[in-house]
Formats: structure tokens, C-alpha cells, sequence
């Protein structure tokens, strides 16, 4: 187990020697330099995956080195995850000579939520992690407008009379015998009520072997908005899925020039939408994220127009904002989802999001206009996932890092502890911020593959 440790202050006595005394006097007594002792070590280390139930117990490890017994405080100083201070556990300990304690504390009954911990030892660090507590019991305040499902239900209504008007070029190159790959272009939803449609595109992996296949939708996180380096384009797959990689407006492929692809087609595409999550910010029929959300039942409809594509069986997953896109192609897609696995997930409960860290909330103030606070979350409640979860009835399986200070484990658990399907699974990496760990390919694909029907 992976371990942080701090260095205790140095401590230090002082010890008095008399060195070949004579018995003319004390002015021939000679007095030892004062001894310094060495310093000791303290740290944390992961238990319960820092998930715990009712109140936590964090053990802080202390090492002696020295020949003589050390005495220390410790202490245990817990906040909310929007930094307000709950309380301070503190303990007096003697560290034995030459071995080590393990200090417990005891923070009491905590309410179901995310904590901030911070562990010393005589004021140094032990240790410094967010840290949870009944988290499957977090209530996130509702705020989904009466006519949330009304203006979904039109808005998927308008992306239906949108001519898709599909062309895919193959990539040979990428291909192989059991899957071709093709570059995928399309028109989307217009940025508002009227308008021309959008054009989107994005990498699409076919079976050759003519069968009907569960179909794997994968949502691309945010883009960079200066980007530098070459794209990810998928190569053929095994053959198990019908697979489409589906850029947003002005996102991914769609922000990259052909040097910046290596897809080999010679198209370049621009961002025209700036900051994606400021593009007509308080403008609820024409905002980014109405546009974007339509996108990825775009690509679910386009996937329903290939004969290899099995709509009984259609699967989505992504992270960070991807996971968001999981959550509304759920919920908003025509066609049923059989499960989704959002990592890390996006634009999740915005009341408390903005109070747990800066972005999106600086930007989302930055462009409220007239808007006051309480208008400017109506507007965005329409964008929540944890109320776009109020429609999802298919199985999920989830991921949070407890230290993501982009979007915080309580963002992430607001749609999932709404979700009304018991067959759900969230699973927390204690140590990951904003990421998504190595074995998640496998959990969620082994997750989706045992929920496949005939």
C-alpha cells in the first residue's frame, strides 16, 4: 500500500555528564553537548477504501527511531467538503522507544456526505484526503422544473425532424478482418429553436460477419480549448460490438485540423463555440449542452439505421463529461439503454457543485448576465444529471475519485443516488482524482456483456 509520510519536527533534550571529575572544584567539570533525537515519521494509509458508515476511524501510524520514548499530539481535523469545519479530534501519545503506535480517531457521528480530513502529529502532516461517509444516503436537493420532461420530450421531438443524412468513409488502414472503421459524418440538432443543423462526425466501427450486434455508444470528456497533439482514432475492434466514437458540436474531432487527426481524411474542423459550457449561457433553448445532449441521441439513432446494429442491446459509457453524456443519452434516447458506465461524471448538482470547488462555477458567474443565482440554477437544473437520472431506468455502473477536485465525489453520487434500478454499481478509487483507472474498460465491458439478452 502506497504510503505518504511526514517528518516530525525534531525534538530535543538535553542530558548532563560529568567527564573525569576532580575534587578541586566544579570549574573541572565538563558538561555534554545536548543530544538531538531523531525524527519520527507519521502517515495514513487507505482503509475502507475511505468509505465508511456512520462516522470514521482514521489510524495515524507513528515511528520512533530513538532509544527513548517520545511523547506527540495528534490530531484529527475534519470539514465539510465545501470546507466547513466539523470538528477537531485531538490525542496525546508516547511513541515507545525504538517502535511505533497506531493512534485511532474517532470523528463521531458524521451525517451522510463527503469530508475533508487533515491528520498531524505536533502540527506536522499525516495526511490530508477527502474521505466518505454513507455516501449511497447523500439527499441532493431537487430542483427538476415541471416542465423538465416536456422540454426533453421536445426538444428529442425537434432533433427527429432533423435529416441525419449519414456519410461514412472507410479508413483502411484502421480496419481489419473482423471490424471496418469508418470516418462518420451528420447533421445534428441546430443551436436553438430554428436554424440549420449542425454538422457532427465521429469514428464508427462496424462488423463484418453481417449479424445483428449489441451496440457500444462511447462520449468523448471535455476537449482541450487550445489543442495541441494527434486525436485517438480507434482501430477494428473484436467483433463483439457495433461501436461509435461520437464527437459533440465543436468537440474532439470536431476541433481538430487534418494534421491534427490521424484518421488520414484531409478536412479540417474548428471550435466556433468558445468555452462550450459558456456558449449561451442562460439561454435554455439554445445553450451548448441541449445541442450536445442531442448529439449523442444522434449517434444512437444513426447506429439504428445499420443492420449490424442490435437496438435491443445498446450500451454507452465515458468519462467526465462523457459520463454526463452516458446519462443523458439514457435518459433522453429513444431507444432504451440496456446499461451505461459514466466515470467521473460531469455536470452533477450544480447548487452544491459551485460551492465545493471554482470551475464551472466562476464561469457559469462569469456569463449569468441579469441572471441572479436563484435564476441561473433554474437554468441549469434543466442540465443536471441528477435530474436527467429521474428518467433512466437501465443499469448503471459508476466510478468516483474521492480527491477529484474537478468534479467532486458528491457531484458524482447526486444522479446515482437518484437512480430508481437497483442494479447499479458505483465503485470509488479512495487515491484517483480526476481519472479514470486501468481496470475500468474491463469492470464496465464485463458489467455490459452479463446484461446482454437475446
Amino acid at each position: 500500500m502506497k504510503r505518504v509520510s511526514f517528518i516530525l519536527a525534531a525534538l530535543a533534550v538535553s542530558a548532563l555528564a560529568v567527564l573525569g571529575c576532580k575534587h578541586d572544584g566544579p570549574e573541572n567539570q565538563e558538561e555534554e553537548e545536548p543530544a538531538e533525537l531523531q525524527k519520527l515519521n507519521q502517515y495514513t494509509e487507505v482503509e475502507n477504501n475511505w468509505i465508511f458508515s456512520g462516522k470514521a476511524v482514521i489510524t495515524i501510524h507513528i515511528e520512533n527511531p530513538n532509544t527513548v520514548p517520545v511523547t506527540a499530539e495528534a490530531a484529527f481535523k475534519i470539514s465539510t467538503d465545501k470546507k466547513e469545519l466539523v470538528t477537531t479530534v485531538k490525542k496525546t501519545v508516547e511513541v515507545p522507544a525504538s517502535g511505533k503506535i497506531d493512534v485511532p480517531m474517532d470523528s463521531g457521528a458524521l451525517e451522510p456526505g463527503f469530508y475533508r480530513a487533515s491528520c498531524t502529529v505536533e502540527n506536522r502532516g499525516a495526511g490530508a484526503f477527502t474521505f466518505g461517509v454513507d455516501p449511497t444516503k447523500i439527499v441532493s436537493a431537487p430542483d427538476k422544473q415541471d416542465d423538465f420532461d416536456t422540454f426533453w420530450d421536445a426538444t428529442v421531438t425537434q432533433l427527429e425532424g432533423v435529416d441525419m443524412n449519414p456519410t461514412l468513409i472507410e479508413l483502411p488502414s484502421k480496419s481489419n478482418s473482423y471490424s471496418k472503421v469508418y470516418f462518420l459524418e451528420m447533421n445534428s440538432l441546430p443551436d436553438g429553436l430554428e436554424g440549420e443543423p449542425v454538422v457532427i462526425h465521429g469514428y464508427y466501427l462496424e462488423p463484418q460477419d453481417g449479424q445483428p450486434h449489441p451496440v457500444l455508444m462511447h462520449y468523448y470528456g471535455y476537449d482541450d480549448q487550445k489543442p495541441s497533439g494527434k486525436i485517438f482514432c480507434p482501430s477494428g475492434n473484436n467483433g463483439d460490438f457495433a461501436e461509435l466514437y461520437l464527437s459533440t458540436r465543436g468537440q474532439i474531432i470536431n476541433n481538430r485540423t487534418a494534421a491534427q487527426r490521424n484518421d488520414g481524411i484531409d478536412m479540417d474542423f474548428s471550435n466556433a463555440y468558445g468555452d462550450w459550457f459558456a456558449f449561451n449561457f442562460g439561454q435554455r433553448d439554445a445553450y451548448y449542452y441541449r445541442g450536445a445532449f442531442m448529439d449523442c441521441v444522434q449517434g444512437i439513432r444513426f447506429m439504428a439505421t445499420r443492420e449490424t446494429s442490435d437496438m435491443n442491446n445498446v450500451f454507452a459509457e465515458g468519462k467526465s463529461q462523457g459520463g454526463a453524456f452516458s446519462y443523458a443519452a439514457a435518459a433522453l434516447s429513444p431507444y432504451p439503454l440496456k446499461a451505461i458506465a459514466p466515470g467521473v461524471a460531469f455536470l452533477g448538482d450544480f447548487p452544491d457543485y459551485f460551492q465545493i470547488v471554482d470551475w464551472p462555477a466562476a464561469t457559469a458567474k462569469a456569463n449569468k448576465g441579469n441572471m441572479n443565482d436563484e435564476e441561473m440554477y433554474r437554468f441549469l437544473s434543466y442540465f443536471d444529471t441528477k435530474n436527467l437520472a429521474t428518467r433512466i431506468h437501465c443499469a448503471v455502473i459508476a466510478n468516483l475519485g474521492l480527491q477529484d477536485v474537478t468534479c467532486p465525489p458528491h457531484t458524482n453520487m447526486a444522479p446515482f443516488n437518484v437512480l430508481d434500478n437497483p442494479d447499479k454499481e458505483m465503485h470509488y478509487y479512495p487515491e484517483m482524482g480526476h481519472d479514470i483507472p486501468r481496470d475500468w474498460e474491463s469492470k464496465y465491458t464485463k458489467f455490459f456483456k452479463a446484461r446482454i439478452s437475446n
